[in-house]
């Protein structure tokens, strides 16, 4: 705590030397107490909503800056105000009186698994996230009223977490003693078994039905654990009832989650189901200058053409991308060159060639595949990805999509684009149909298993 306060006075300092006196002395002359660090938030005491709201629209980010010449760690600056503060401080003080030291210790899974720099203001919205974006600020704003359950769902490295956060931090800087719990669908099967083993089944109650809002990341890993299933049911029917926000991420959307219970994940569509998909060329671009303004105050050190191929190059997913955007500028800063594309390429070939030799071979495998199965039908391989929709074409055509989702675990989206661009949707009914067919009719299984080995592929 001592540190920050001493920080906070050097950053003051700065702010004094940058702002006109007046500014100064009516925003800025008041702030002195550092009330607590928490969840890598300092928050700064201020007298009055108004200097508060006025800091966080026009200062904020300013002192956030400045803050990161002072620190290590990632830290952002938060303000409270002086009432806001008495009235934590009086709770704090009645509720805790009878505290026993476990109900302490589980207080703190509370908010503290948030990463504050996910925030609505570092977000990149473009069409492909733009429907999830604009529902999960409406959520934030009024969480329990909006839409509860709000489902987020889509493939690895698009933003679902970092949306999800999002929702979180802003309830959060709204309202510092709401009770937030972000948490890994996984890490929340180990509490269930480790609570559970000990017949503790209180305390993990008191974990988990305390809080006010619940983020829940990647609920597909629910799958086949029966017990945790069955505990986190009565979960979300309690919170639900009490009109407690409730947020939840998956990689599919709730229909196509496999050995998770119907009567869970048909109350995940109670609320609003949203999904973000890849980002298109120009989403890109934008991610990668909003991530290199958060590298660098030098935002024109990276010329147009050097973002433009990165982003061309990278488009699985935002990870991938941020990722190639760091080596880049570490490769030519390392070792002083200049910011071309000739250079961007060498920092990126090793991710690049890989990347290129994968697509191909793919390629030629679905090829391959779509011909073999072709050939099993006797139709040509144009009828088979063709938009026909007689029963000679549509069922080989089935039988292909699941293949390539068996043996390549393709995204759908992905999958469509072989057939004519077919939307996912239609993709995820044409798999989901011959799966439920493999089990039922065993000439189904048959031809598939013939199939695999005429590709190449073990059974």
């Amino acid at each position: 705590m001592d540190q920050h306060i001493d920080i906070w006075q050097e950053v003051k300092g700065q702010l004094e030397m940058q702002l006109e006196d007046s500014t100064f002395e009516e925003i800025f002359a008041s702030v002195d107490s550092v009330y607590k660090v928490k969840n890598n938030y300092v928050y700064l005491m201020v007298d009055n909503e108004f200097i508060k709201k006025r800091i966080e629209l026009v200062y904020l980010q300013k002192m956030n800056r400045l803050l990161e010449n002072y620190v290590d760690e990632r830290y952002e600056y938060r303000l409270i105000t002086k009432n806001q503060a008495e009235k934590e401080m009086s709770n704090d003080k009645s509720f805790g009186v009878n505290v026993p030291d476990h109900q302490r210790c589980e207080e703190a899974h509370l908010n503290a698994n948030l990463n504050p720099s996910y925030t609505f203001g570092n977000f990149v919205v473009g069409h492909s996230n733009r429907l999830a974006y604009t529902s999960a600020i409406k959520i934030a704003d009024q969480p329990g009223i909006v839409a509860n359950p709000l489902y987020i769902f889509g493939d690895v490295g698009l933003g679902k977490t970092h949306l999800m956060q999002c929702i979180g931090n802003y309830i959060l800087e709204g309202e510092i003693n709401t009770r937030v719990l972000y948490v890994k669908a996984d890490q929340f099967v180990e509490d269930y078994v480790r609570y559970a083993s000990k017949k503790k089944y209180n305390e993990f109650n008191n974990i988990y039905r305390a809080v006010d809002v619940l983020l829940v990341d990647d609920i597909q890993f629910l799958a086949k654990k029966e017990k945790s299933q069955e505990e986190f049911f009565k979960l979300f029917e309690q919170l639900h009832n009490q009109q407690k926000q409730i947020v939840i991420t998956s990689d599919r959307k709730a229909s196509d989650l496999s050995d998770i219970m119907n009567r869970l994940t048909s109350r995940f569509s109670w609320g609003v189901t949203v999904d973000i998909n890849r980002p298109d060329l120009d989403h890109r671009i934008k991610i990668l200058q909003k991530k290199l303004l958060a590298e660098t105050s030098e935002t024109d050190m990276i010329p147009d053409k050097v973002i433009e191929y990165i982003a061309s190059v990278f488009d699985n997913n935002v990870r991938e991308l941020e990722g190639a955007l760091k080596r880049v500028l570490f490769y030519c800063t390392a070792f002083d060159y200049d910011f071309t594309v000739k250079n961007a390429e060498i920092a990126l070939e090793n991710l690049v060639r890989p990347r290129r030799g994968e697509h191909d071979f793919l390629r030629n495998k679905i090829r391959n595949l779509l011909s073999v199965v072709s050939d099993y039908y006797n139709i040509t391989t144009s009828d088979l990805i063709s938009k026909k929709r007689a029963r000679q074409y549509v069922y080989p055509r089935q039988i292909a999509m699941h293949l390539i989702k068996d043996l390549y675990d393709l995204p759908y989206k992905r999958i469509g684009t072989y057939f004519n661009n077919r939307d996912h949707s239609t993709v995820m009914h044409s798999i989901k149909k011959i799966n439920n067919e493999l089990q039922l009719d065993h000439n189904v299984k048959n031809d598939v298993e013939k199939l695999k080995h005429k590709c190449g592929e073990n059974s």
